[in-house]
């Protein structure tokens, strides 16, 4: 006699993506503290070092207490990498990430944080027309799903900005914009941080890679040399505004500086400037099509 086991891929879905909201909002990855952990270390404003330190203790209290970093538990959006083999429709992965995002904020309990666009009235818990947010990659030859849940305070996604650049302004130009970019945020997105930028493809998927470049491992650096490099130059620029934690002035302004690009027309230039304040929280499970879930941290 053969005894078959089926798995509820859908149920496993949901639990990933409840964990996933309510972990992210409590447990930062060790990247992420190790740059906290440089920072202070090479502040030299007294004020600044004052910030670090009390974000540093924020952080342990959180960890004792098993307690949200950031009373703001920001908007929920998700980063799916599919593959072509497993053996769930995006359709029935979306639902199942929705239902699961609620879940997390009636049980924890989280603070509910979407509204209608104009009436401004409640949605549901962290839900409601087209939220979560969700991104889809397809990956040919694999049956996994990788899912990364960023939930996205608005203090940093209020400091969000998009400009259409002549293709003759070149590395100067995106340079220039994304220093007044972050010159013009001051202290408002909470940093230090890491600041996202898109360059090239299309004016939304611009900033569709800003926000992609948020979510990497702090310090990673993008694989085209050229990319990487601006990365760096960027990174220092914007350490030397002098802005510091929380804008009260210092040496750490970002934590990093991540850069996403694609190809564009010839005749654009497309550059988006995301931020994401000191609290960068993320958190991914990868599901086999088995419902095997294993829990990443740093990914």
């Amino acid at each position: 006699m053969t005894t078959i086991t089926t798995t509820d891929l859908s149920q496993v879905v949901e639990d990933a993506a409840a964990h996933l909201y309510v972990w992210a909002l409590k447990d930062i990855p060790q990247d992420l503290r190790d740059a906290l952990g440089r920072a202070r270390d090479r502040e030299t404003s007294v004020t600044g070092i004052r910030v670090l330190e009390t974000i540093h203790r924020n952080v342990e209290i959180a960890d004792a207490q098993k307690n949200l970093v950031c009373q703001d538990t920001g908007i929920p959006v998700y980063y799916c990498h599919v593959g072509e083999l497993f053996p769930l429709h995006p359709a029935r992965i979306q639902a199942s990430l929705k239902t699961g995002t609620e879940r997390a904020t009636l049980e924890h309990p989280l603070r509910s944080n979407t509204v209608h666009t104009l009436t401004r009235e409640s949605t549901g818990a962290n839900v409601g027309y087209r939220v979560p947010i969700v991104h889809w990659h397809f990956v040919p030859d694999w049956d996994g799903l990788d899912v990364k849940c960023v939930p996205k305070g608005s203090g940093s996604e209020n400091m969000t900005f998009l400009k259409m650049l002549f293709p003759a302004d070149g590395v100067a130009g995106i340079k220039r914009f994304v220093l007044d970019s972050i010159v013009d945020a001051g202290g408002k997105p909470c940093p230090p941080g890491i600041v996202g930028i898109g360059l090239g493809g299309s004016a939304d998927y611009a900033m569709h890679l800003a926000k992609e470049a948020i979510a990497r491992p702090v310090g990673t650096r993008n694989p085209d040399p050229l990319v990487a490099q601006l990365e760096d130059e960027l990174y220092d620029l914007l350490n030397e505004t002098g802005i510091g934690p929380m804008g009260l002035g210092g040496d750490v302004t970002v934590l990093q500086c991540h850069i996403e690009h694609a190809d564009t027309h010839m005749t654009l230039n497309p550059v988006a400037v995301n931020y994401q304040c000191w609290a960068a929280r993320r958190a991914s499970a990868h599901i086999a099509s088995d419902g095997t879930v294993d829990f990443d941290r740093e990914a």
